[in-house]
């Protein structure tokens, strides 16, 4: 893989998928359906998935591509593999609230090393660079230009003081419940993938995540956390969330900066 072409073309990719998103979200009203899983669909998933898979198979033809809005794609099996979830946080792009990314996602043997979670309502681009480290990009988030870019790192966790991210549609009691396990300082609740990259820069130290979740869901923001030096591993067993499983169904996880002191399940 040229990661150096993987990275420009991942990066201008969600932002074109960002721009037609924002459109939609700003328009007056926008169709939702719902789907066979009884989650909902809007035509701004729809259409941020056709520019961005497109993109992808011109530019990485041999590559294997699995979509979320693509279900002929959710029978391919490999552990090599593209991974696009082109609207993640689609309830909370409905409720108008500012929560939701563009994910594309390099999955080779089992493990997200390459990613891009772009939330542009928000104006935040998070992204893995040629070499691995997870980078911020600021500015004007420019097509054609790269503008700052600030390496992003986990914290060093106070055990004594952690920082907490828990999802801001799916909190349960068996969240709060393990969440009781830690000396916890501050809470935050925020949507999508952005969990993933709060982590990554050290503005949450810890994101359990006791609820259904599918690998286009996770492995953008799981590649950015790993390029910044955190870590994904499974909740019953603590061992590394791997990928291109037969369904391509996560089971529950925690995420985290490798200073923390996890409990067990």
């Amino acid at each position: 893989m040229d990661y150096a072409k993987l990275t420009e073309v991942m990066r201008k990719l969600s932002l074109e998928a960002g721009a037609r998103i924002m459109e939609i979200y700003e328009a007056d009203d926008f169709d939702v359906k719902i789907k066979s899983d009884e989650s909902p669909v809007t035509e701004a998933d729809e259409a941020a998935d056709a520019l961005i898979s497109a993109g992808l198979r011109a530019a990485f033809p041999d590559v294997m591509l699995v979509t979320e809005e693509q279900s002929a794609t959710h029978s391919t099996r490999g552990d090599t593999f593209l991974i696009v979830d082109p609207l993640d946080g689609t309830k909370e792009f409905i409720h108008r609230r500012g929560d939701f990314t563009v994910n594309i996602a390099l999955v080779e043997a089992g493990a997200p090393t390459r990613g891009v979670v772009y939330a542009p309502a928000k104006g935040r681009m998070f992204y893995t660079d040629a070499s691995g480290q997870s980078v911020e990009e600021t500015g004007d988030l420019a097509l054609d230009t790269v503008g700052p870019l600030t390496p992003i790192k986990v914290s060093a966790a106070d055990n004594a003081a952690l920082m907490v991210v828990a999802s801001k549609s799916h909190r349960d009691q068996a969240t709060d419940d393990y969440i009781s396990k830690y000396d916890v300082k501050d809470m935050k609740s925020a949507g999508s993938s952005l969990k993933f990259c709060l982590v990554a820069t050290g503005e949450a130290d810890l994101y359990p995540r006791l609820g259904r979740t599918m690998e286009w869901d996770t492995a953008a923001g799981h590649a950015v956390l790993s390029g910044a030096g955190g870590a994904v591993v499974r909740f019953d067993d603590l061992t590394p969330l791997g990928y291109g499983k037969d369904d391509y169904a996560n089971p529950f996880f925690i995420a985290y900066a490798p200073t923390v002191d996890l409990k067990e399940a």
